[in-house]
């Protein structure tokens, strides 16, 4: 009876477990770029991300081939805003017409969220945008919540790592003193509006030629210890430090998006085509897990990949132009996975393995 019982204890463990990793899924995205030449038409893209199991996209801007070849089909999408276009939406009127013409006229296309503006930073060459994000965002999401679309889609913009004065131990994690003046309200919009920020997540940048094997998830054991929490990769570090700057100013309950994240395979510091490679195997089965970060434990964590294709007109080092996970011909560069199932097969398997040596034994 004993044994009968555990069995079964093992048995509704195991569908506990399926049904706790399925719906704690987060499907890996991939940012589409198109500053190339010889890149696929929208549809043949679209029908790459069909083909390899792809099902969240963010794009840069409101390109209407796009939005057409995504009509109908189960991908979800990050649509952009382009730091350009922001001051032109400090008008309510400009946004609605924005929203109509962008989104309600795509209705049968799976938006997510809206990135208002990329990177800006009063620090950077996108000081200049620095005034016009908030506005926009506001006007942006009193036109989506008008169109009863505000439960559907969530208004943010899409931050990175240079916006933080300190970022080590990720626990200290606080926004530069300037950046911060720029940042609070918008996280305070955030809070209020249960919306996630967006942020691009680069350990290359950050340590490229520092810690290889810590900058690809590669490390054997603990390399930054942190009031208990152990940190063995990068990536993890740079993302608690985000979430530490967001709780000194009121965002301890923001959610954050990683709205970027990549490796380049030629052009520049610590790279190959097998760091990239190992780079973005690790990344998905780390984000697609379900361990968290030491800060934000026992969940999956949304990103999207950077990018879809080498884009050969980026300005900007060498290096800019060699982050696509395919080749402008359509070919993968990379052998990745994007089936949530593969990638947590293993997780799965070793329950079901004790499950079966159990009955073997006569359980």
């Amino acid at each position: 009876m004993a044994k009968m019982l555990l069995l079964l204890w093992l048995l509704v463990d195991l569908l506990v477990f399926i049904i706790t990793v399925a719906q704690d899924a987060q499907p890996v995205g991939v940012c589409y770029g198109r500053v190339g030449d010889d890149l696929p038409s929208q549809q043949d893209v679209v029908n790459l991300y069909k083909i390899n199991n792809i099902t969240r996209m963010r794009i840069y801007d409101p390109d209407r081939a796009t939005l057409q070849a995504l009509k109908g089909t189960n991908i979800e999408l990050i649509i952009g805003v382009p730091n350009d276009s922001l001051q032109s939406l400090n008008q309510q009127s400009a946004a609605n017409t924005w929203v109509k013409n962008n989104i309600q006229n795509y209705s049968d296309v799976r938006f997510r969220y809206v990135a208002v503006g990329n990177e800006v930073d009063p620090n950077n060459a996108n000081s200049q945008y620095v005034s016009y994000v908030l506005p926009a965002m506001r006007n942006l999401h009193n036109a989506i919540t008008a169109a009863g679309l505000g439960n559907q889609i969530k208004v943010s913009t899409a931050t990175y790592a240079g916006l933080l004065g300190v970022s080590y131990p990720p626990s200290n994690g606080a926004f530069n003193d300037n950046a911060r003046e720029f940042i609070e309200p918008i996280i305070k919009f955030l809070a209020e509006n249960n919306s996630p920020m967006l942020v691009n997540i680069y350990p290359y940048f950050v340590d490229a030629n520092g810690n290889l094997l810590y900058a690809l998830f590669l490390s054997p054991g603990t390399i930054v210890s942190d009031n208990g929490r152990n940190y063995s990769n990068l990536f993890d570090a740079i993302l608690d430090a985000h979430y530490a700057a967001q709780a000194s100013v009121g965002g301890e309950n923001v959610e954050i998006v990683v709205s970027e994240s990549g490796w380049p395979s030629a052009g520049g510091d610590a790279w190959t085509f097998q760091t990239a490679e190992t780079y973005y195997t690790n990344l998905i089965a780390h984000v697609t897990g379900i361990t968290g970060t030491p800060a934000k434990p026992g969940r999956s964590i949304e990103t999207y990949l950077y990018s879809m294709f080498d884009e050969g007109m980026k300005p900007g080092a060498e290096s800019e132009r060699h982050f696509g996970i395919f080749y402008p011909d359509r070919r993968p560069k990379y052998q990745l996975s994007f089936n949530l199932i593969k990638s947590r097969n293993g997780k799965i398997s070793e329950r079901y393995g004790l499950l079966s040596a159990l009955s073997i034994q006569g359980f």
